[in-house]
């Protein structure tokens, strides 16, 4: 018999608790590092690149709208692009190299020292996540990444890796968008904006 939506509800909530209480415990580190590194180049007039597919690509249009736009409150704007979010680039790239170089191409035409790539992927292992990670690192970028349990293709290109202690797309997209908005108020905070 199928589960019914009740059961659903509590099942999702109690593994979402979980996984929640598992990454608060293991990346409190991890995250206060990435936080300092990504206010140190907003900080010396770098950006931040965030870049995913799915749901992670809207992951990164939102902390990158958070941050450039606003988070807590009214503040200057906060240097930060979604490379998820331009259909001209992305198609022509796709079409012209192939879907795996979408985020390399743009890294390589918009990434400069002092910025920040940010790669997001549940799995850890998408490959134009992880071509877009190692342009960074050829150009001599911060790298940083958001992925689930270990091991992942991504670890080793990283700089900076939140990984969520779960193998469930669905509780690490939750994790994902929560440190999203920490990051947000985190760079805010050490900016002096808030």
């Amino acid at each position: 018999m199928p589960l019914g939506a009740h059961d659903i509800f509590r099942a999702a909530f109690d593994e979402h608790h979980k996984v929640a209480h598992e990454t608060a415990k293991k990346l409190e580190n991890d995250f206060a590092s990435l936080a300092a590194a990504c206010a140190e180049a907003a900080a010396g007039g770098g950006k931040l690149l965030f870049f995913g597919n799915g749901g992670s690509a809207a992951d990164a249009q939102h902390i990158a709208a958070e941050l450039s736009v606003r988070y807590v409150k009214d503040r200057p704007a906060i240097a930060a692009l979604a490379l998820t979010t331009d259909s001209s680039v992305l198609t022509a790239a796709a079409n012209d190299m192939g879907y795996e170089h979408v985020f390399e191409r743009q890294v390589e035409a918009l990434g400069r020292r002092g910025d920040v790539a940010i790669g997001i992927s549940t799995s850890g292992k998408s490959r134009n996540v992880v071509l877009g990670l190692e342009a960074a690192r050829r150009q001599g970028l911060v790298t940083a990444a958001f992925a689930g349990a270990e091991p992942n293709l991504m670890a080793g290109l990283a700089d900076h890796i939140l990984c969520v202690p779960s193998t469930t797309t669905a509780r690490i997209q939750e994790m994902h968008i929560t440190l999203g908005h920490m990051l947000c108020a985190a760079i805010e905070t050490q900016l002096g904006y808030v």
